[in-house]
């Protein structure tokens, strides 16, 4: 599908709505869709993602500023007719053969009135691409532009319906204001918020980047670790069996199991087997991931660590260690540690981790979890804004359902 995007300025512009542009543009080009920017100042910064400039949808471009003056103190101008028709001309011609159209604040705000009102005369006309508008700001409700606000064409733009155009915002606070504004039900107003790049953020490895799309780990709600060899004292089982307890109140929780088989014993591959009966036989496919299953080469720790950072909690229920490195990992990335109480791991963690009874029912052991998950506002917290509010999370559950809802 083609998909344009437009607004005043794109990046490498620095401003929050370009830098959502900007997220979008990379999501909908992953997702399949050929997308095009235009924008009035910009240039290209993907090179897969063009960006067409016309200098006159810049809201600082000389015309639009001296139009904007007058029409900040309530003069309509025939200049900003003919700044109007030249827009209009550019954006018929330019969108040619576009299925969708975004306007990212163009029907918000009054930094370009005159590209407002080319949008409003053109985006009903045949062949015009389907549009979307996309509410960040909105000048009518903000106080510091009230001065600069007056009834009447065209300001009144700012505040009409656009009959057949989609509305976004992005949230529900501001969705209720153009609720009010426009005298439309809330409902019909979709609220898409704004996000985070986890993989950014955390600044990922590419070969973890790889897992997590390939094993769906950004799905998960919550995370477990468990970053050990397929050894029978680590006792992998129980944590298979605690995570079907768990899936009863989370069902969107996954394990995650690092290792490779171990080294030194030919009993390791007769437990990887076993594991994997087990997984089957608990209906745990897709939520209880070995990475043993995806790789035989050898996980860098640079991979591991992005794992915890990833990560919703540890869970860590050997039957023995000598030492116990994970829950140490677990606390300098500051995720909760679910751990066997067996004499090492309580000398580490002191009362600072959540013990369980190697040999206790995992129905009991699954509910001290999940207990302690919902009881800290941090962690109930992280795991839902990396849930919801993570770019790869929102186009999946808001903007790829928004593109097909209205090209349809």
């Amino acid at each position: 599908m083609k998909i344009a995007l437009l607004h005043y300025s794109s990046p490498p512009i620095v401003g929050g709505v370009e830098s959502v542009m900007a997220h979008h543009a990379r999501l909908m080009t992953k997702a399949g869709h050929e997308v095009t920017i235009f924008a009035g100042r910009g240039k290209a910064f993907d090179e897969h993602i063009p960006v067409r400039v016309l200098p006159r949808l810049d809201s600082r471009h000389t015309e639009v500023i001296r139009v904007k003056g007058y029409l900040d103190i309530g003069k309509y101008t025939a200049g900003f007719d003919n700044l109007c028709d030249q827009i209009k001309m550019e954006l018929l011609t330019e969108l040619q053969g576009f299925d969708l159209l975004i306007a990212h604040n163009v029907a918000s705000l009054h930094k370009n009135l005159p590209l407002t009102a080319a949008l409003y005369q053109t985006y009903q006309t045949p062949g015009f691409p389907r549009l979307v508008l996309w509410h960040h700001d909105l000048a009518w409700t903000t106080l510091r532009y009230r001065s600069e606000m007056h009834d009447g064409y065209p300001w009144n733009l700012l505040r009409s319906k656009w009959e057949g155009a989609t509305h976004v915002t992005i949230s529900k606070m501001r969705r209720l204001e153009l609720s009010d504004l426009l005298g439309i039900a809330p409902e019909s107003i979709r609220v898409i918020p704004n996000g985070v790049d986890m993989h950014t953020f955390f600044k990922l490895e590419p070969y973890t980047v790889q897992f997590v799309e390939q094993l769906k780990l950004d799905q998960a709600d919550p995370l477990f670790l468990l970053p050990v060899r397929l050894t029978p004292r680590k006792n992998i089982e129980l944590a298979l069996r605690i995570l079907a307890k768990v899936r009863i109140e989370f069902p969107k929780a996954m394990l995650l199991v690092t290792g490779p088989e171990g080294p030194h014993s030919s009993t390791n591959a007769a437990y990887k087997r076993k594991l994997l009966h087990l997984r089957r036989e608990l209906d745990l496919q897709g939520a209880v991931h070995f990475l043993a299953e995806v790789t035989t080469e050898f996980i860098p720790d640079t991979v591991i660590a992005d794992f915890y950072r990833l990560a919703d909690a540890l869970i860590f229920p050997s039957r023995e260690e000598g030492f116990g490195i994970p829950i140490i990992e677990a606390a300098f990335s500051s995720i909760p540690v679910f751990c066997a109480d067996i004499p090492v791991l309580r000398e580490l963690g002191g009362e600072d981790v959540s013990y369980f009874d190697p040999h206790a029912e995992p129905g009991f052991i699954a509910k001290q979890i999940a207990d302690r998950l919902e009881s800290e506002a941090t962690s109930r917290w992280a795991r839902r804004a990396k849930h919801g509010y993570a770019w790869d999370s929102i186009y999946r559950l808001h903007i790829d359902p928004l593109i097909l809802e209205v090209i349809r």
